[in-house]
């Protein structure tokens, strides 16, 4: 394996090149979890590594809570599903708490607090209530609790470490909370050794070729617990050294994937970019590494980045505009006319290329 077939297995096992899952909910199960913090954005991520995708198809997944959506790894929201809610919440929500730490204490916020609003807020949200973080806040001001500012963001975030709450239906575009216990009931229980091996198994499968770098970074756990886990699945991967560096892979992994020329149109945080610690300049398409494209919406052919895209409606039509880092070859415009046609597709709207 050379560096430039790293990217081709990558787009292999994100399932961006070949599209073998038919669920929002088994894309999710296999990369692990997907950065959702753009909702927009990560639906058309689940729609573009599966079958036969709609933006319908994935709203009513997450209306009916086939994946739910919550702070998880990092802070910031993810996609994940029912089944892996709860153990993934007790295996990284201690390391997000650590990074909201300061935060929390110029808010004047501490574990006594979140006790008290979490019992505020769930029980609000008892007997199948969905309500919107606004509707939590006047909850919580009306048991006394200030809410001012940031004040109301941390303490709901706070409900969702601790696995109080998690996303519940959209009430128009507006975003509601339900109970985890009442939106999860099923959710497995893992021991904290048996939760970093699975986390583990479920990145090196869904994201590989990747080092242990890369898993620290993506999962927001300590390199330290990075090597641990991969102590206990490596015996299930492969790995190979390139420029000094050690990949990890599924054992099951094609082992030279046909190159793909095939385009894409990245929504912002995708996983095929922010799932790594290292984003090298040859996927940058030359540009300088000053530049954070995980940032943008990115125009991705044979697994390199070659510009951004934005899009906007305009009479019933999407429009995307283009923005390409150099002149496109007629085979490059083609390919990026066809991943626009796709997009279109997914939104069951026309579209306009500028």
């Amino acid at each position: 394996m050379v560096s430039p077939d790293i990217v081709h297995q990558r787009l292999v096992q994100q399932q961006l090149s070949h599209q073998g899952f038919e669920s929002p909910d088994e894309v999710v199960g296999w990369l692990g979890a997907v950065q959702a913090q753009d909702y927009l954005g990560a639906k058309w991520a689940l729609g573009l590594r599966m079958q036969h995708a709609t933006d319908d198809v994935i709203e009513r997944a997450f209306t009916d809570g086939s994946i739910l959506r919550t702070h998880v790894m990092r802070p910031t929201w993810h996609f994940v599903t029912p089944a892996n809610i709860r153990w993934m919440l007790e295996l990284t929500a201690p390391r997000v708490k650590a990074t909201l730490a300061a935060m929390d204490r110029q808010l004047e916020l501490d574990e006594a607090q979140f006790l008290r609003s979490n019992t505020v807020i769930a029980k609000a949200l008892e007997g199948g209530q969905q309500l919107t973080r606004a509707e939590l806040g006047s909850a919580l001001a009306q048991a006394g609790i200030v809410v001012e500012g940031t004040r109301l963001a941390h303490i709901v975030s706070h409900a969702e470490l601790d696995a109080v709450v998690c996303s519940g239906p959209r009430r128009g575009k507006q975003f509601t909370y339900a109970l985890l216990d009442e939106r999860a009931p099923q959710a497995r229980v893992l021991e904290r050794e048996e939760a970093l091996a699975e986390l583990t198994r479920r990145y090196y499968t869904g994201h590989g070729p990747a080092t242990v770098h890369d898993f620290a970074w993506w999962s927001g756990l300590t390199v330290t617990d990075a090597k641990v886990g991969l102590e206990m699945v490596a015996s299930h991967l492969t790995q190979e050294v390139i420029d000094g560096k050690t990949y990890w892979f599924s054992a099951s992994m094609p082992k030279t994937p046909e190159p793909s020329q095939a385009a894409f149109l990245l929504p912002t945080f995708d996983e095929f970019l922010v799932g790594f610690a290292s984003f090298d300049k040859s996927r940058r398409g030359g540009r300088d590494a000053s530049e954070n494209l995980v940032l943008s919406s990115t125009i991705v052919i044979g697994g390199r980045v070659v510009g951004s895209w934005r899009r906007a409606f305009k009479k019933g039509a999407v429009v995307i505009e283009l923005a390409p880092f150099a002149p496109l070859t007629a085979a490059e415009g083609e390919a990026i006319t066809a991943a626009a046609r796709r997009y279109g597709e997914f939104l069951s709207m026309p579209v306009v290329l500028t």
